[in-house]
């Protein structure tokens, strides 16, 4: 019979096949970024680890369960947990697991095997990993612990900035937890470290300060940080335990995220040996679902912890990361308030409704005091407003096209613009911007200029892994390594970068107004045109109607007659008829002629000139020297300014006005006309629009009253018969047309036998003494 039991054993072990799970890939310099640190396979040596399935048989088991209690691993796997360790020890552990979450952060105190043990148990996906240490014998003084945390708590809330808080937390955790270095270690956006505070032995030379590149801390080791915020390595010099499972499918493994006891990466171990560690104790500081430091606890010698401690100084890590935020708005409180004042003072400005008062707006200092810059552009249309050291209206249009691919939702901000813009290399003057789309190709960009600054490095971060003829390395120079840091600004702090976004939506309402406002104008003034145009066609048509349809009937009559009569007729009076049909006809071409002039004035495409005035009045006089010869009119004219508008239009102009006084001359004296201006621009204000230089043609002539002042500039209007006054009521018309075209006014003043004053007014716009 125990031949029969003793061949179902040996028979049972033959066909169980158990094999370790350690991880033997060799790490390179193009996977040491992707070394699997979570699946190594083994453990550290002061604790021993059991792996159960759902139906608690045991399926993994470190090698050094038999230095602990009285098993061997080959024994146990594939065996049932209760046969192995015990009825009560497996109720035990099902009543932890099941029990208030909160009770899981103490390690489970229970007997196996007659010995007193810690275990603390995760999950890992389908197997509850256990992990057993030595019970550490008497108890941590808790009363002790807490008078400590409640001092902490004390001394906490007497500091003002994070420096200070991490500074403390580094001492306080130094005295819970004994260990001879205690560093804050804050990360930046690259995951770069910085030793922010620390606390250490007196006779130890100080890291504060120094600077580790992210490849100190790889990713998937940053990864493992988020997930287990506490990471103990007790002895720098142990020697992996390896794991063992029965090797019924092909890449078994146990992930060992959330293990106590996980074996560490052998180039960590080098890494740490080389700094002449001897124990360390790691502890996770997330801030808003990322890591934002770590609290990095250095030992010279072995050294470990007990739960109780261990708790305690995680306790502390909660501390920082809950008073982050708050500490860092402390830290930004002036910044904050001063962004918090440019902004109130920049949405309080009282702004008209035109594109001239973003000048206003970016010319105020404020605008710079919003986010600390040294200069500002904002790009409106065609047009680029800048103040303050700013890049050259072609970088900043090449800036504004390109942006386009890193902006995302039409913000982006950076330190260094040349990562993005190598073309900015050698312009210190710009080295970090905020820029911000206002819609429509528009946008506000706030610069910075260079910040030249000194890194220490805690060694060169450019050699962090060797390769030698052994394999990866990580590099055993810790010396101080000097970089000179240059084509960067300072780093734009959030109330900066808020108070820039909180700005630019105003600024993008102020555009969509302005939009809305020069739209609301543009069809204003369609419908004042489409009126005006509908008026003039009325006109038109009963000119053509009227004026043309008369002479023709004045020809046809006359024709005929002769016709009727041509062999009863006198030579005399054929002569006179045929007067009569040239004077109609010529009255038709006249007509038909000012037609053609007033279409040309108003679909003229013409670009606005600069024009001396004293040319054109020279020109126009010499034109019309015979006309005013003939009448004995007078003239006499001031010196006229330089305008913008168009040649041949402003000839034009000139000569209607001065026809009109010669046409409407009184009978009763002589015609004098004289020509008066303005001699320097200054602002006239009529409705929206602002003009600089006027001219007024002032005559002793006719007049008229007042009442006709706007009506004489329309169409085919005459206040005076035919008969008496010759014309087509068109030249004024006309002027106003030109006026009109070059973005002037015209208007008149007359009373009747008195005389009549006509005023042009040129705009601002084109001039360059006020633009």
């Amino acid at each position: 019979m125990l031949l029969i039991v003793f061949m179902t054993i040996l028979w049972r072990y033959r066909k169980m096949k158990i094999k370790d799970i350690v991880n033997r890939d060799i790490v390179t310099l193009t996977n040491c970024e992707h070394e699997p640190i979570h699946i190594p396979g083994s453990i550290q040596p002061h604790g021993f680890l059991v792996g159960v399935t759902a139906d608690w048989k045991i399926d993994f088991c470190t090698e050094n369960i038999s230095a602990f209690v009285d098993l061997v691993y080959k024994d146990i796997i594939g065996k049932d947990f209760s046969a192995t360790f015990g009825v009560q020890a497996k109720e035990e552990i099902i009543t932890y697991i099941n029990s208030d979450k909160k009770q899981l952060i103490f390690p489970l105190e229970i007997e196996f095997l007659g010995k007193s043990f810690q275990l603390s148990v995760h999950k890992s996906h389908d197997i509850y990993v256990l992990e057993a240490e030595p019970h550490f014998g008497s108890k941590e003084n808790t009363a002790e612990l807490y008078t400590q945390m409640l001092q902490f708590i004390t001394d906490m809330n007497s500091t003002s900035s994070l420096k200070d808080l991490c500074a403390l937390v580094a001492k306080g955790t130094r005295e819970i937890t004994g260990y001879d270095r205690v560093m804050i270690y804050r990360f930046d956006a690259d995951y770069n470290g910085e030793v922010f505070a620390e606390n250490c032995r007196e006779d130890l030379e100080s890291f504060l300060g120094l600077h580790y590149p992210h490849t100190d801390i790889p990713a998937q080791a940053r990864e493992l940080y988020m997930k287990n915020q506490l990471r103990l390595i007790v002895d720098m010099n142990y020697k992996p335990v390896p794991i063992f499972t029965i090797d019924d499918r092909e890449n078994k493994n146990l992930d060992l995220s959330l293990s106590i006891l996980r074996s560490t990466s052998p180039i960590h171990v080098e890494y740490l040996k080389n700094m002449g560690v001897g124990a360390t104790l790691t502890i996770s500081l997330i801030h808003h679902d990322r890591l934002w430091g770590l609290i990095a606890c250095h030992h010279y010698s072995a050294k470990n912890i007990s739960p109780e401690i261990r708790l305690a100084a995680k306790l502390q890590g909660q501390f920082i990361s809950s008073q982050i935020d708050l500490r860092q708005s402390t830290d930004e409180y002036q910044i904050a308030r001063k962004t918090s004042l440019a902004l109130e003072h920049l949405t309080g400005l009282d702004l008209p409704l035109d594109p001239l008062s973003f000048a206003t707006i970016c010319a105020d200092p404020e605008l710079l005091n919003l986010c600390n810059a040294m200069g500002v552009s904002i790009c409106v249309g065609d047009k680029i407003y800048k103040h303050g050291v700013t890049p050259s209206d072609d970088q900043i249009g090449r800036i504004n096209i390109k942006i386009n691919y890193f902006a995302k939702e039409g913000i982006f901000t950076t330190n260094k613009l040349t990562d993005y813009f190598p073309e900015f290399n050698d312009n210190p003057d710009v080295a970090g911007i905020i820029y911000h789309s206002l819609g429509n190709e528009n946008s506000i960009v706030w610069y910075r200029p260079e910040t030249i600054s000194e890194i220490n490095w805690g060694g060169d971060p450019e050699k962090a892994i060797i390769k030698d003829n052994n394999g990866l390395h990580p590099r055993n120079s810790f010396n101080i390594w000097k970089q000179i840091v240059k084509n960067q600004s300072s780093r734009w702090l959030h109330p900066e970068i808020n108070a820039a976004a909180s700005y630019a939506h105003v600024l993008h309402n102020q555009i969509i107004l302005l939009m809305l406002s020069e739209e609301e104008e543009k069809y204003r003034s369609q419908s004042e045109v489409l009126k005006e145009t509908n008026s003039e066609l009325e006109n038109i048509n009963w000119i053509s109607t009227h004026d043309l349809q008369e002479p023709l009937r004045k020809i046809q009559l006359i024709i005929s007659k002769l016709l009727l009569e041509i062999d009863k007729v006198p030579p005399q009076s054929v002569y006179d008829s045929l007067q009569r049909v040239s004077n109609s006809a010529n009255r038709m071409q006249v007509l038909l002629q000012d037609i053609l002039k007033y279409t040309r004035i108003k679909y003229t495409k013409d670009a606005l000139q600069k024009i001396d005035l004293n040319h054109i009045m020279e020109l126009t006089l010499d034109e019309m020297k015979e006309s005013f010869t003939e009448s004995g009119a007078l003239i006499e004219y001031e010196k006229l300014p330089e305008i913008y508008g168009i040649h041949f239009l402003m000839k034009q102009l000139f000569s209607n006005i001065l026809q009109n006084s010669l046409k409407y001359a009184s009978s009763d004296r002589l015609p004098v006309i004289k020509v008066t201006a303005s001699q320097k621009p200054e602002p006239y204000n009529f409705s929206t629009q602002i003009y600089c230089h006027w001219i007024t043609f002032t005559d002793n002539g006719i007049g008229f009253e007042q009442e006709y002042a706007a009506s004489i500039f329309k169409i085919f209007t005459r206040l005076h018969p035919q008969e008496k006054y010759s014309g087509s009521g068109v030249g004024l018309a006309l002027s106003k047309k030109i006026m009109q075209t070059c973005g002037g006014t015209i208007r008149a003043e007359s009373k009747p036998n008195e005389g009549t004053a006509i005023t042009i007014y040129f705009p601002c716009d084109h001039l360059n003494s006020l633009s």
